[in-house]
């Protein structure tokens, strides 16, 4: 028997389900959140934190518009965070980096981004910036840096903080979180959605976050998340003087000094373990562009599964055979959780969806199988 209830129920308690839930409590809605716990393959403890507008959108135009308007928002939903949790997220937008070691690399990425201003009608912003004039910004780079593109809208934060406070801002707005225990099945009613949980749950309408878990929650209520995971791995070194007041696509500086240095991208299913010959590569790497990094230390290093669609961008998808059921995938839980906390909360509560959003329906798999075949 059913005994409790709730308006929605977000599934999935990581970055982009909890920013999905902090909006929509703040619009005044009985929320729930069910989490699995920390068994999970959760992404948010594996995320850089970066917020990077370089580079999004090189195969669909609107995720770059997307992406700069989350951007913008990030320093007010920062500000609020803080005051309404004392938690300060370490938020930082100086612009940032992309380096290269050689100019083949350089010109790929500059011809990406001229693709992507020509599309967004020619106000993309970014640079190629010399490599005397990158020593100037940051006088420690190598003699092996060929040069590097600067974003003005880039920056970075403290993922595990961003997820401390965007919980605790839902807790303490009255928000419920279910912590512990996967989601085993959802049964759509007539007007309404079962969640097998713990214990018997009723919703008025379903949000799926759960990452790579809606592989198996999405096909429940008539949806589809085509989705496959992608590993990364992440080094991190003892703390050392500041010296990167700019963050880059491989290497960022946290607020206490250490370095997370990163970037890989392997195509090896679940598993998230580490492998030696891919955390040499991402440190050798990192000494060519940082030679002070020989001599620090590492004290660990972690692999984490991103989220990656077919095309990786976003996906956003409300039910047309369950209505009340929507899907929200996405790898770039830092950067978008401006735009997640709020126009896509209003999107999720019933509000028409602006026409940016309407680029990021699943339906756009279908056009490009056809297309293929």
């Amino acid at each position: 028997m059913v005994k409790h209830e709730t308006e929605i129920a977000v599934i999935g308690g990581g970055l982009v389900g909890m920013a999905v839930a902090f909006g929509l409590r703040r619009r005044g809605r009985d929320v729930t959140v069910f989490d699995e716990g920390d068994h999970a393959f959760r992404a948010a403890r594996g995320n850089f934190g970066l917020i990077w507008v370089q580079g999004k959108g090189a195969t669909l135009p609107d995720y770059a518009r997307w992406t700069r308007y989350s951007a913008e928002k990030w320093p007010d939903f920062a500000q609020q965070l803080g005051a309404e949790t004392g938690i300060d997220l370490e938020l930082s937008q100086p612009g940032g980096f992309d380096i290269f070691l050689n100019d083949t690399e350089a010109e790929a990425a500059i011809g990406r981004l001229d693709r992507l201003r020509a599309a967004g009608g020619g106000d993309y912003p970014f640079e190629f910036v010399e490599p005397a004039r990158l020593r100037d910004m940051i006088p420690e780079v190598g003699p092996a840096v060929v040069g590097a593109i600067h974003c003005p809208e880039d920056g970075h934060v403290n993922p595990l903080y961003l997820l401390r406070a965007l919980t605790a801002a839902f807790l303490q707005a009255g928000g419920i979180f279910e912590n512990g225990a996967s989601v085993m099945k959802i049964e759509p009613q007539l007007d309404a959605f079962t969640i097998h949980h713990t214990r018997p749950w009723r919703a008025g309408k379903i949000v799926l976050c759960a990452g790579l878990g809606n592989t198996e929650l999405a096909p429940m209520l008539g949806l589809q998340a085509a989705i496959r995971p992608e590993r990364g791995q992440i080094l991190v070194t003892e703390r050392i003087r500041p010296f990167l007041k700019y963050p880059t696509i491989q290497i960022r500086q946290t607020g206490e000094g250490a370095l997370q240095i990163g970037a890989s991208q392997e195509d090896v299913g679940l598993d998230d373990g580490t492998s030696a010959p891919v955390i040499s590569e991402i440190a050798n790497r990192a000494c060519q562009i940082f030679p002070l990094l020989k001599q620090v230390r590492m004290v660990r290093c972690w692999a984490a599964l991103r989220v990656m669609s077919a095309d990786g961008c976003p996906i956003y998808q409300r039910s047309q055979m369950h209505p009340g059921a929507t899907l929200v995938n996405c790898h770039s839980g830092v950067t978008l959780a401006a735009a997640h906390a709020s126009a896509l909360a209003v999107w999720i509560d019933g509000a028409a969806a602006p026409e940016l959003l309407e680029s990021f329906s699943a339906k756009r798999f279908d056009v490009l199988a056809s297309s293929a075949a």
